[in-house]
């Protein structure tokens, strides 16, 4: 369990962030959503991610040039650009048989959620990925659509470089299972509160200023590391879940920014968000359990053998999330001043 800190911990920081440096959560999907009226048209809703005033060049298209026949409105929001077209033509055929697909993935480094609506209030829930071929639509969806949402939440920790870094922080603050179990339980509490009340709009955040809390709560963790090597006494090492839970609001409220990002349906809103959430756990403690599967693997290596002096060994992971944590920090503070 959870100990001395080694330069295999180190690594594991490093490998945790090396994908993108300065990424953390850029990786976002597009959003196609589609809505069957009853009157022979549909709506259609496409947002894709930005940065500033740039986009990725991305294209949605439904078979019959559908999308071609009308000019789409166009508006932008904090993060994102949205098209909207309305009372598109799709006659007798409906959807059955159209194929779906967005032009410009295989360019990207994004996937696109796309949503049916039909007009028999069942749904369908597809992701296109780079590469992948389009989408062939039924007549009609499924009754329960589930999957999008909960890869999503897996996915947004596993391409989360910021959050993960501030899980592995206080991984290894900790110094027992019962005091991992208890922490990472409160992180999860908290964020699941947060991130249901603003999704659900009952509550509203600066997103570019939540992010940047965000990186100061990593930093915050990578300094109670060099606080705990140096045998000084604080809360975080004393009450980590307390830290935690009160860090998890935090994140909690990022996490609804991603999703807002990604897009909820008009229906199954609820459905849609628990999803999320349990994709997000199931993500954290594929995190988690491969911290703790690699650390006795890591222990049994002669890193002295290697030169690294102790020190180095002692305090390898919080030099590695500090820094990064710095240089988000300063990253968000700009967009957030913006």
């Amino acid at each position: 369990m959870p100990g001395r800190p080694l330069l295999g911990e180190w690594l594991i920081a490093a490998l945790a962030c090396c994908p993108a440096l300065g990424w953390a959560h850029e990786v976002r999907p597009a959003f196609l959503e589609i809505t069957e009226n009853g009157n022979q048209t549909i709506d259609v809703l496409f947002k894709q991610p930005s940065i500033g005033s740039l986009t990725v060049r991305l294209e949605p298209a439904i078979s019959g040039d559908l999308l071609q026949s009308q000019s789409p409105q166009i508006s932008a929001g904090m993060g994102f650009q949205t098209r909207r077209w309305d009372d598109l033509e799709v006659g007798t055929q409906g959807l059955g048989g159209r194929t779906v697909e967005v032009k410009g993935l295989e360019r990207s480094i994004t996937d696109a959620l796309v949503v049916v609506h039909y007009q028999d209030g069942n749904e369908r829930q597809e992701i296109l990925r780079p590469g992948e071929a389009p989408i062939t639509l039924e007549a009609r969806g499924d009754s329960l659509p589930i999957k999008a949402y909960l890869l999503f939440g897996i996915e947004h920790i596993l391409t989360g470089y910021d959050h993960q870094l501030f899980i592995l922080g206080l991984t290894l603050l900790v110094t027992s299972l019962r005091s991992l179990i208890r922490t990472v339980t409160s992180f999860t509490i908290a964020h699941s509160i947060t991130l249901a009340l603003s999704a659900l709009g009952f509550v509203r955040f600066d997103a570019p200023k939540i992010e940047m809390l965000v990186a100061l709560s990593i930093m915050f963790v990578a300094l109670e590391l060099v606080r705990k090597h140096d045998g000084r006494w604080s809360m975080a090492q004393q009450w980590p879940w307390l830290i935690a839970f009160a860090f998890g609001l935090l994140h909690g409220s990022a996490f609804a920014g991603a999703l807002a990002q990604i897009g909820l349906p008009t229906r199954n809103i609820p459905l849609a968000l628990l999803l999320f959430n349990v994709g997000v756990e199931i993500g954290q403690l594929l995190f988690v359990f491969v911290i703790l599967a690699a650390r006795p693997l890591l222990a049994r290596v002669p890193w002295r053998n290697f030169g690294v002096p102790r020190r180095a060994l002692d305090l390898g992971p919080a030099y590695v999330i500090g820094p990064l944590a710095v240089y988000w920090m300063f990253e968000r503070f700009h967009a957030a001043v913006l």
